[in-house]
């Protein structure tokens, strides 16, 4: 069951989980959240969703390429 959550959670962007672990709340409270205010709000948190999916792959990209100071 946990490698069908963590396939769920790569192919999402990680971004509830990286809210989550943030927060120090669970990643279950973080998705409820963006499901309800989706709701309620017609879809306008998706936008936001997507801002920290693209920010955290630009940040997890750029921590793997500089490793040492010469790669610069």
């Amino acid at each position: 069951m946990s490698l069908v959550k963590y396939a769920i959670e790569k192919s999402f962007f990680g971004v509830c989980t990286q809210l989550g672990e943030a927060m120090n709340i669970s990643a279950k409270s973080v998705r409820l959240s963006f499901v309800y205010a989706s709701f309620f709000t017609l879809g306008s948190p998706i936008i936001f969703y997507l801002v920290a999916a693209f920010w955290l792959n630009v940040k997890k990209y750029s921590q793997e390429r500089r490793t040492r100071i010469w790669d610069l």
